[in-house]
């Protein structure tokens, strides 16, 4: 199993391996530099050598990297958009450069338009950015349908896909948190959920997995995730609506294997290493709950 947390790189490629085999981790997720802004080191300083040196000695398979939130190529402003544009190339660049094969994206925000006009602006972007010769491979992420955003539906990530003239550059995030605050039942019906995912875009479409509870109820559309923990008839308990039973069967379901799972769950203080108690939990033979 291909499991990881979110971890930083402020201290290069080996200081973020170094973090992911704390963690218990055989693989991570990483931004190349802020989420917010443009401001990024020379792949120079990103010491991307030591990285995969310690990353062989320490059983760390590969990583994925996430693009940063400021990208919106489904802007209708020519400025957010050019940007949207630029950015994504260099970060598909340095994802090359750092030897990671998938780059993760938020499909973006329509705004003052439609859906319509944002899926066609996504995919415009992204016919402009990629390219035959590139190894990575876009993953783009399952949304929670706040506001305008686009993806929060299996049909918006199949539109945008069907335009996409290089499609075997493209794939998708599938977000436990973001696809229940969408509306999909994945706590009690996970399978009924794969099934329609497969049938709309295939099984295989599915790279990654952002593995993360949430703190709002099916269909809230809110996006707030959760630590992974037992609920009980209230939600009282952890305040988490999808449950360590329901993640732990996912990261287990068979027509999952070969995914790589990544944690988003919240850093709640420095005294709980709960990304690490995630870790071991989800590996366990047997789901039990988390204790704080």
């Amino acid at each position: 199993m291909l499991l990881g947390s979110h971890v930083s790189m402020s201290k290069g490629l080996v200081g973020a391996a170094k973090e992911a085999h704390s963690y218990g981790a055989n693989t991570f997720m990483l931004y190349t530099g802020a989420p917010q802004n443009t401001k990024r080191k020379p792949i120079e300083e990103l010491k991307v050598k030591e990285g995969f040196e310690y990353m062989k000695e320490n059983n760390l398979d590969s990583f994925v990297v996430h693009a940063p939130y400021i990208i919106n190529l489904a802007s209708y402003k020519e400025h957010i958009f050019d940007l949207a544009v630029s950015f994504l190339e260099e970060e598909i660049k340095r994802t090359e450069a750092m030897g990671s094969k998938y780059l993760v994206l938020h499909p973006g925000a329509f705004t003052d338009k439609d859906m319509e006009y944002g899926i066609n602006r996504i995919a415009e972007g992204l016919n402009m950015v990629l390219k035959e010769e590139q190894n990575v491979i876009v993953c783009l992420e399952t949304m929670a349908g706040k506001g305008s955003e686009v993806g929060s539906k299996f049909e918006e990530l199949k539109a945008i896909i069907d335009k996409v003239e290089l499609k075997e550059k493209i794939a998708v995030c599938f977000d436990t948190c973001h696809t229940h605050d969408a509306g999909y039942n994945i706590t009690t019906d996970f399978e009924g959920v794969l099934d329609e995912f497969d049938e709309l875009l295939g099984l295989d479409l599915i790279k990654v997995l952002h593995i993360n509870g949430s703190l709002n109820p099916q269909g809230a559309k809110k996006d707030r995730h959760a630590n992974i923990s037992a609920t009980d008839e209230n939600n009282e308990r952890g305040k988490d609506y999808i449950g360590s039973e329901v993640i732990y069967s996912i990261v287990h379901n068979k027509r999952l294997e070969g995914k790589y799972f990544i944690l988003e769950t919240p850093w709640l203080d420095k005294k709980t290493n709960l990304y690490k108690v995630e870790i071991e939990m989800l590996r366990s033979e047997k789901a039990y709950d988390i204790k704080r």
